[in-house]
């Protein structure tokens, strides 16, 4: 895997994957940033919540679950002090479907958690909390 990233003015730079899909990051006021695109930390919140939540999908559809919605709140909780790095991420998995089996459900959120989201489980290693939860909720 490859990636770029391109400074383009004060705070502002354009990352490109190695697949050739960009995404604009930038910066706060205070230093020097437009607020044009997402903070690194806050992509790396949708990169471990992205990572799971693609797992969770493929293990479902693979039990064939009825899954007509999901979206995963992520929170993280940063250092205090320098470098701030993130000490607990909660993933919360949020599935609409009717019919959904909770404990498919919950089979597949611990399968992601405990065995393929690469994202999350090398921040585990590295020392960061990493917890997940999830709720089954009607189509509406």
């Amino acid at each position: 895997m490859q990636a770029r990233i391109k400074w383009v003015e004060n705070a502002a730079f354009v990352g490109e994957t190695g697949s050739s899909h960009a995404v604009v990051i930038d910066g706060p006021a205070e230093i020097g940033g437009r607020n044009l695109g997402a903070r690194p930390m806050e992509l790396m919140l949708l990169s471990v919540g992205s990572c799971s939540a693609v797992d969770v999908i493929h293990i479902l559809k693979k039990a064939r679950q009825p899954v007509k919605d999901c979206y995963v709140e992520v929170e993280g909780t940063r250092a205090d002090t320098e470098p701030k790095v993130f000490t607990d991420i909660h993933l919360k998995f949020v599935i609409s479907g009717d019919g959904l089996s909770e404990n498919q459900v919950k089979r597949a959120v611990d399968l992601s958690a405990d065995k393929y989201c690469s994202a999350s489980i090398m921040l585990k290693r590295g020392g960061v909390n990493v917890t997940h939860s999830f709720e089954i909720r009607p189509v509406a």
